[in-house]
């Protein structure tokens, strides 16, 4: 590119000089051959009004007295009726210019400068016009240069940055080169940068997500089959076995909805349902892995409560509280149902030591947590329960008090 540049820069500044250089030179060479014609015939015209004056005043008249009215280059001739030829200086060979006067007492003046004096003036011109044009020549090819590293520079550069995206570092440069082409380019490259970095978040939290919140449903069903397996009641297997295929569709349940908050976490498919029935599919879901740890959970509260959003999403939002409980917390765990205006609410509360003080409401930050653990449950649930239009929070921190708020339902 700074070749082309240069090229072109070079062709057009010497077309340039080849037109207008052309021009002034043939300008500049009439204008001093009409100049050096027009001095010899004022010379001429001077010379014999002097030697007229002479004559007629009958002053002497010779070539030493003379000599000093004309140039040292030029040659004249006086021819005077009756008298010798007075001539001054020597008389040039070759090309000349020259130029006739005569005066009133009859003499004939003839004055002689040689070509190559005027040819001489002529190259000196020349010699300038060519210097100027050089400097122009020297002038353009820096500009080129120049002009050539400041676009070629930032073309390398936004290649750079096109191959580093494709190599997936997604960073954005912000770096602009004062060419607004070049700066549209350079935004285009930075827009799509955030773009594929969303990209890339996005699927990493959802495959992160989907560890977390398909860990505990697979564990569950695995339990459940695995008492299917020990049992040789019929009636125990085909419960243990209905119950699975309910955690099967829970847990398909389960992937469609962490796809659709991959896609849209605003994205939400509320309706009106009974807020009890999920509350106690959990509460059975969960009970196993409670006994096993020698602990018990609960429910108080109103079980006439209906509330607005998508149960698979509150279902999701009650695992990821009870395993929190389960992990972190101690004792029974407490899940009671409560109005609150016109708001459902779901508290699940432990006997635990509770979330720290310097956490506080941090606990719902991805990647915070009180425990060696991921952070993902609580923000996940956080999410889960904003796409439906309610929220998540931490009622109390000590010990542990988590409140589920939901749009309530009207009732019929």
């Amino acid at each position: 590119m700074r070749r082309r540049l240069i090229n072109s820069t070079l062709a057009v500044v010497l077309v340039v000089i080849a037109v207008f250089g052309g021009t002034l030179v043939i300008v500049e060479t009439r204008t001093i051959t009409n100049s050096a014609q027009e001095s010899v015939e004022s010379e001429a015209l001077r010379l014999a009004s002097i030697v007229d004056s002479r004559l007629i005043s009958e002053e002497r008249i010779s070539a030493g007295l003379l000599g000093d009215q004309i140039a040292a280059t030029r040659y004249a001739r006086i021819d005077i009726p009756g008298r010798a030829a007075i001539e001054i200086g020597d008389r040039p060979d070759g090309d000349v210019i020259e130029a006739r006067a005569t005066g009133g007492e009859g003499e004939s003046v003839l004055v002689q400068e040689p070509r190559a004096a005027v040819t001489g003036e002529v190259g000196r011109t020349l010699l300038i016009i060519g210097g100027v044009a050089l400097l122009a020549v020297v002038a353009a090819v820096l500009l080129a240069v120049r002009q050539g590293n400041r676009l070629a520079a930032p073309l390398t550069d936004l290649a750079e940055t096109a191959e580093r995206l494709g190599s997936g570092d997604p960073r954005p440069r912000h770096k602009r080169y004062g060419v607004p082409e070049l700066d549209r380019v350079a935004d285009v490259l930075d827009a799509s940068a955030e773009r594929i970095a969303r990209m890339l978040t996005a699927e990493r939290r959802l495959a992160a997500d989907a560890s977390h919140q398909l860990r505990t449903p697979l564990t569950a069903l695995s339990m459940r089959l695995d008492e299917i397996t020990l049992t040789e009641d019929l009636e125990t297997v085909r419960e243990e076995a209905t119950i699975a295929l309910a955690q099967v569709e829970r847990l398909t349940d389960v992937v469609e909805r962490l796809l659709t908050n991959a896609r849209d976490p605003r994205t939400g498919s509320a309706v009106a349902f009974d807020l009890y029935e999920v509350v106690k599919q959990q509460l059975e879901e969960w009970r196993p892995a409670y006994r096993s740890e020698g602990r018990a959970i609960v429910c108080s509260g109103r079980r006439d409560l209906r509330a607005v959003a998508t149960p698979g999403a509150v279902a999701q939002v009650l695992a990821a509280l009870i395993e929190n409980s389960l992990m972190h917390g101690g004792g029974t765990v407490a899940l009671r149902t409560r109005v609150t205006g016109n708001q459902a609410v779901i508290e699940v509360a432990d006997e635990g030591p509770g979330v720290p003080a310097d956490l506080g409401a941090r606990i719902f930050e991805r990647t915070i947590s009180g425990r060696n653990s991921t952070g993902i449950g609580l923000a996940v649930a956080r999410d889960l329960a904003e796409a439906d239009g309610g929220r998540l929070e931490l009622l109390q921190p000590q010990p542990a008090v988590f409140g589920l708020f939901l749009s309530r339902a009207p009732e019929d």
